[in-house]
């Protein structure tokens, strides 16, 4: 019950590539995938150290234009192998949701976010079946 470990960790960006490009030459990071969101607005964009796969970087575009000058961290995500068990335990401690209800990525990949306790974004998510 609960998190695994930690997912990843979603970054807003203004342009998916040029961060993309970024994290690649500065970090090593490979590109996994780039993914649309079913808002048909934001665009996903996940990458991981070939020697660390299990642990994403999400790179946000198009969910806010006005970053400040030092970015934004949007979210830490957390693995769960049941997600429905996980929003129903969270609705049972009476914790404070984002989300209406879970989220399905084209991918298969599920999630939803929810309030930590000072107001920062946390996700439990569930990586889609292999």
């Amino acid at each position: 019950m609960g998190a695994k470990k930690i997912e990843h960790v979603g970054l807003m960006v203004n342009n998916l590539e040029t961060s993309i490009a970024f994290y690649e030459q500065i970090a090593g990071f490979k590109l996994r995938a780039i993914e649309p969101h079913t808002n048909g607005v934001i665009r996903l964009a996940f990458l991981s150290h070939p020697e660390a796969p299990d642990t994403e970087l999400e790179l946000i575009e198009g969910y806010n234009s006005g970053l400040p000058a030092e970015g934004k961290v949007h979210h830490v995500a957390f693995a769960t192998g049941d997600i429905e068990r996980e929003w129903e335990r969270l609705k049972g401690l009476n914790v404070p949701f984002i989300d209406a209800e879970i989220t399905t990525l084209p991918s298969g990949a599920r999630y939803f976010f929810f309030y930590g306790p000072v107001g920062e974004w946390l996700e439990f998510f569930e990586p889609p079946a292999v």
